[in-house]
C-alpha cells in the first residue's frame, strides 16, 4: 500500500487502537492520531513517513510504536505525563536528542527502544524515587551516546531481577489495553501485542510478540567508556546482554556469573583487559559468547558452555590460549605486549621510573 496516511484520518478522536505497520505509508505524522482522546495504542512502526512526531499525546496512551520510519528532530517530552504507558518504540529513526530521562518516573514502562537514531551524550540520571522499575527492554543501541555506562539505572532495574517462573513464563506475552472505566463496568479495548525488532545473539530478530521472559539491555555501537558495573550482576532475569563496539575498560566483573538465566553475552570489539573469569561458566544457558577484539589474556574457562564456542568468540585477543584455539596454554610463548596505558612515553617509561632515576642521579 502505498498513499498519504493524513488522508485516511479526518477525524480519530474516537479511535483507541490504531496498527498501519508494514506499509509504504508516506507523508509526515498525522496530528489528529496523537491528539485522539480515547487512542490506547498507535503502531505505524515500517512506513515511510517523515518529519516531526507531534508533542501531544493524551495520558491515557499505553503504547507507541514508530520504529523504522524516517522521524527527527527532538522526542516528545509529553510521553512523561502518559502514567499508563508500557511500550515507546522510537528506533530506526533521526531523532536527534540526549537522553530521555523525564521517562523513568514511568512506572509501568516496560519496553524503551532508542536504538539507531542520532541520540548523543551521557546518560545523566535525575533525583528520583523511580528509575525505570519495570523496564525489562532497553535497547539504545546505534547512537551516539557517551561518557559512563549508566549505573544508577542499571541498579534500579528492579523487573529485571525478578526469577520468579510465573513472571517470566515464555507462554506469557507483554499487552497492552484493557478495559476503560475500572474494573466491571467498563469499555473492553481489545489487547494489543507488542511487538520489537533486537539483536539476539548477534542476528537482528523480529518479534511479532514480545514474551515476558524477553529482558535485555543492549547499549551496543556507541561510545561509552569506563569500567563494566559490576552492578549488573544483579539482573538476575537478563536474558542478552550487548555490550559491544564501546571503548569500555577494565577487566570483566565476576558478577556476570550470576546471570544464570543469560542465553547470549556480547562485549566484543572493547578494550578489557585481564582474564575471562572462571565464573562464567555457571551460566548454564548460555548459547552465545562474544569477547573478541579486546586484550585478554590467560586461558579461556573449559566445561559447560564453553565447550561449545568456536574460535570466532575469541578473535582478536592475542594473549588468549587454551581450547578451543590452537595455542596451547603451556607452549612457553610469553604473552604479548599491549600499547602502555595513557601517561607512558613511547618508550614505555613511565614518570615513576624516571622521577626515581633523576633523584639518584642528584645524590651521587
Amino acid at each position: 500500500m502505498v498513499d498519504d496516511i493524513s488522508s485516511f484520518f479526518p477525524n480519530a478522536n474516537s479511535l483507541t487502537d490504531i496498527n498501519l505497520s508494514h506499509n509504504n505509508f508516506r507523508g509526515t505524522f498525522p496530528k489528529c492520531l496523537a491528539n485522539g482522546s480515547l487512542l490506547r495504542t498507535l503502531d505505524i512502526q515500517m512506513n515511510k513517513l517523515h518529519g516531526k512526531v507531534p508533542d501531544t499525546f493524551s495520558h491515557d496512551l499505553q503504547a507507541l510504536n514508530v520504529n523504522g520510519n524516517q522521524f527527527q528532530g527532538l522526542l516528545p517530552r509529553t510521553l512523561s505525563n502518559c502514567i499508563g504507558l508500557v511500550d515507546v518504540n522510537l528506533g530506526n529513526n533521526q531523532f536527534e536528542y540526549t537522553f530521555p530521562n523525564w521517562l523513568q518516573n514511568l512506572t509501568a514502562l516496560e519496553i524503551l527502544v532508542l536504538r539507531g537514531n542520532k541520540l548523543y551524550g551521557p546518560i545523566v540520571e535525575l533525583k528520583s524515587e523511580y528509575k525505570f522499575p519495570s523496564l525489562i527492554i532497553f535497547d539504545i543501541s546505534c547512537n551516539n551516546f557517551s561518557g559512563l555506562l549508566p549505573k544508577v539505572y542499571i541498579q534500579s532495574f528492579e523487573a529485571m531481577k525478578i526469577l520468579d517462573e510465573k513472571v517470566h513464563d515464555s507462554n506469557y506475552y507483554i499487552r497492552t489495553g484493557g478495559s476503560i472505566g475500572g474494573d466491571g463496568g467498563g469499555m473492553v479495548v481489545p489487547r494489543y501485542d507488542d511487538s520489537v525488532s533486537a539483536t539476539i545473539k548477534g542476528a537482528n530478530t523480529p518479534f511479532a510478540k514480545i514474551p515476558t521472559v524477553f529482558v535485555i539491555i543492549d547499549l551496543s555501537e556507541n561510545k561509552f567508556e569506563g569500567d563494566i558495573p559490576d552492578v549488573i550482576g544483579e539482573l538476575q532475569g537478563l536474558r542478552d546482554l550487548n555490550l559491544s563496539h564501546n571503548r569500555l575498560v577494565g577487566h570483566i566483573p565476576y558478577s556476570l556469573g550470576n546471570l544464570t538465566y543469560l542465553e547470549s553475552l556480547d562485549l566484543s570489539s572493547n578494550m578489557l583487559t585481564g582474564e575471562i573469569p572462571s565464573e562464567l561458566t555457571n551460566l548454564n544457558f548460555l548459547e552465545a559468547l562474544n569477547v573478541s577484539q579486546n586484550q585478554l589474556v590467560g586461558s579461556i574457562p573449559q566445561g559447560k558452555q564453553f565447550d561449545t564456542f568456536s574460535n570466532d568468540s575469541y578473535m582478536g585477543n592475542m594473549g588468549l590460549c587454551g581450547f578451543p584455539l590452537s595455542i596451547q596454554c603451556n607452549s612457553g610463548v610469553p604473552p604479548p605486549q599491549y600499547p602502555p596505558p595513557e601517561g607512558e612515553d613511547k618508550f614505555g617509561f613511565g614518570w615513576k621510573p624516571v622521577a626515581i632515576g633523576y633523584a639518584c642521579g642528584t645524590v651521587l
